[in-house]
């Protein structure tokens, strides 16, 4: 007589979900073994798991829910929305200080003296206290004008521009670049202060906000996207019309700043790709910030 054959074990897709017994099961549960179908599948570490074993806290486990939240967390621009909250806590202690006796739609002359860029050291009318300019040793004017506003608009403004760009830019290039980015865009915005109108005192985070306009320029050039069909172009060409067209805007401020913004979109997205990692990269724009700082405080 012939041997009895023993039946094939089933497989997987023989097998129906322990809890839904109409469906087929596609895997195992990664610490029960039971058969578990797409619905009742919860990603996991290693594997997946089933319900019941997702829920005992035995293992961290990750859905398609808490992946979306975790994802959405790396890309937020936390470093953009930080520079913001520090350029308004800065106008409004500045206004906490005046004690009220300034227009809330201008900064006041003291903060003003204490942090704007220029090069020769200016008198407090009102109190008679000399305030030291760059040349006086007052170096880190460099970095302070940069996140003082010359009133509520100007800091609006700005401060808008900063929370769209930084939206765009910031999950893209990653939150080192984009600081190294707006760090250095500042410094040399300073340096074009200091060579084009060096006795005007002059605040803002124009320079670093025209800096990452560059950027952005060089980030869509070097993927092949026309800047002028993206907009970018366009913006950074609007922008430079007001500079020009509108008195009392630092025009070396916002040249010098979309200057440095180019030379690190440069540095980014054509030398980085072929020569630099990301931590060399970051460092060359550290370097040249430092460079920037270097010159505006030697050429006045």
């Amino acid at each position: 007589m012939p041997a009895a054959v023993e039946p094939a074990a089933p497989t997987y897709a023989d097998q129906t979900c322990y809890r839904h017994s109409d469906r087929k099961a596609g895997v195992r549960c990664q610490r029960c073994e039971r058969p578990i179908c797409p619905q009742c599948m919860h990603s996991a570490s290693v594997g997946f798991h089933c319900p019941e074993c997702a829920s005992g806290g035995q293992q961290k486990v990750y859905t398609r829910a808490t992946l979306d939240r975790a994802a959405a967390a790396a890309n937020r621009p936390w470093l953009s929305q930080a520079l913001i909250a520090v350029n308004v806590a800065v106008f409004f202690l500045g206004v906490a200080l005046d004690r009220g006796q300034a227009d809330l739609l201008r900064l006041s002359e003291e903060l003003g003296l204490r942090g704007a860029l220029f090069s020769e050291s200016l008198l407090d009318r009102t109190t008679g206290e000399l305030f030291r300019g760059v040349a006086e040793g007052g170096w880190y004017r460099v970095v302070t004008a940069g996140f003082l506003h010359a009133g509520l608009i100007h800091l609006a403004f700005n401060m808008f521009a900063l929370y769209r760009i930084g939206q765009a830019l910031e999950p893209a290039i990653g939150r080192a670049r984009f600081a190294a980015a707006y760090g250095a865009s500042l410094l040399v915005g300073s340096l074009g202060v200091l060579l084009v109108s060096p006795n005007q005192p002059t605040v803002g985070a124009s320079g670093a906000i025209f800096g990452l306009f560059g950027v952005l320029f060089m980030a869509a050039r070097s993927r092949g996207i026309d800047p002028w069909s993206s907009g970018i172009g366009m913006t950074i060409g609007i922008n430079l019309l007001i500079t020009f067209g509108i008195p009392g805007i630092s025009i070396g401020g916002h040249i010098g700043g979309l200057v440095g913004g180019l030379i690190v979109g440069y540095l980014y997205f054509e030398v980085g790709p072929r020569q630099l990692d990301v931590t060399r990269q970051v460092a060359a724009v550290v370097a040249l910030g430092v460079v920037a700082a270097v010159a505006a405080v030697l050429v006045v």
